[in-house]
């Protein structure tokens, strides 16, 4: 995960010292398109990196300030939509890579360097609202579906007297 990526998005970690690095990236319609049937495809923003740096580890500080495109799940238009992101990781140094966990990853002490394009890719994705809807709808009310359970009365005897098998299981059950 964080040791394949692309070029633009590396950070050399090896010859960093231990102390706080700060770092820029950009954000764009290829960073946001790289992972096939993806929600987001267009977009351009910024990514400020805070990377304090120790013997065991590296806690990294994302800030992301990103437009991006989403379609409307009521109109299927499309509609530019902004974020600000916050996020944190941590980047533990072991013997083995890692990433397994979801809070962390494992890279070995000797790993030149780290690529966080997907990391970046994966907070941007997870901040998308589940429910996209353009802006010219903000305060209408959405019906909401709603389901029951209930069964009438009439369907209840019409479904009795359509399986008559289910009277002979009734009695095995009273018994």
């Amino acid at each position: 995960m964080l040791t394949k990526g692309r070029r633009e998005y590396q950070i050399d970690i090896f010859n960093l010292s231990n102390q706080l690095h700060e770092f820029e990236f950009a954000i764009d319609d290829a960073l946001l398109s790289m992972t096939e049937n993806s929600v987001l495809t267009r977009g351009k923003g910024n990514c400020k990196l805070l990377m304090q740096k120790s013997e065991t580890m590296m806690t990294l500080h994302f800030s992301m300030a990103v437009e991006v495109e989403l379609t409307c799940d009521r109109s299927l238009d499309s509609y530019s939509y902004p974020m600000n992101i916050e996020e944190d990781y941590i980047i533990k140094f072991g013997e083995v890579d890692d990433d397994s966990h979801e809070e962390y990853t494992i890279i070995r002490k000797d790993t030149p360097s780290i690529y966080i394009d997907s990391l970046i890719y994966e907070f941007i994705s997870l901040a998308v609202p589940m429910k996209k809807l353009h802006p010219r709808y903000e305060g209408q009310e959405t019906p909401d579906l709603i389901y029951s359970t209930k069964i009438s009365e009439e369907e209840e005897k019409t479904e009795e007297v359509a399986d008559p098998r289910w009277e002979a299981l009734k009695k095995l059950k009273d018994k």
